[in-house]
């Protein structure tokens, strides 16, 4: 029992002194010049203006997390698509035909919902 524990144990100590040695070996061999432009902002090639504690519209975030529920939800659909076929040669092809639909379905009420909401316009009218 105890032999199970230290293969654990020498797969996680060998995996720490892969990270340790890799870093070590970075740090030796790459070029160590600091200077002003290099310590500097960079973003998309423009010089930063401004403060950085600014407040952004609330909406990106909206957008965003609608993006990421959406994409996620038909992530999920995937690895129905590929063993569909096996389905329906197995007889179980029109179930699976309605539990697709019904996904689809809840996941279009609910984009509807967002829609008619308007958390998709970029400009809320109030």
């Amino acid at each position: 029992m105890l032999f199970s524990y230290s293969n654990v144990l020498v797969f996680a100590a060998v995996g720490i002194a892969f990270i340790l040695v890799t870093l070590s070996i970075g740090a030796l061999i790459r070029p160590y010049a600091p200077s002003l432009n290099k310590l500097s902002s960079y973003e998309c090639g423009e010089e930063p203006v401004g403060s950085a504690w600014m407040n952004f519209n609330i909406r990106f975030y909206i957008i965003a997390l609608i993006f990421v529920i959406f994409d996620v939800e038909v992530a999920f659909m995937f690895p129905v698509v590929r063993i569909f076929k096996e389905w329906i040669l197995e007889g179980r092809g029109v179930v699976a035909l309605l539990e697709i639909l019904v996904f689809v379905l809840i996941l279009l009420v609910g984009f509807i919902y967002v829609w008619k909401k308007g958390d998709l316009n970029w400009v809320k009218k109030i």
